[in-house]
């Protein structure tokens, strides 16, 4: 197992910037995989974006490309989401996710099934 324990969160008008982090238990590496999700009270979880360990790609939802970007720092152990250019329509609750199963490719890490999950850190966006 492994447990995630996400911060950085926080209120910020409409334009502004925020960093989340996602610290893991365990080194996350051998081809699995990390994302970021966001739920807004009424709307379904979706997923925000994600990283393969495997070759370091990444994808992003189409709502958020061009203004956030998913890392892991060098140590193996910590994901983090920049968010830029933040609009109203981001607030909601956000969830580091890990999926620990072997991935022989990267488009593995686009489902929603991941296995272990962080406690979440809340967003919200003012106009």
């Amino acid at each position: 197992d492994v447990q995630l324990v996400e911060s950085g969160g926080g209120s910020v008008q409409a334009g502004g910037s925020l960093r989340l982090s996602c610290a893991a238990s365990r080194i996350i590496y051998s081809r699995n995989c990390m994302g970021w999700f966001r739920q807004a009270p009424g709307k379904k979880r979706e997923r925000v974006a994600c990283y393969y360990t495997g070759d370091g790609s990444t994808n992003y939802a189409d709502s958020v490309k061009g203004r956030f970007t998913i890392s892991q720092d060098s140590a193996k152990n910590i994901l983090y989401l920049q968010m830029n250019s933040l609009k109203p329509e981001d607030t909601g609750m956000y969830y580091c996710a890990v999926d620990l199963s072997f991935h022989p490719y990267a488009s593995g890490c686009q489902a929603d099934d991941y296995k272990y999950w962080g406690q979440g850190t809340q967003v919200t966006v003012s106009s």
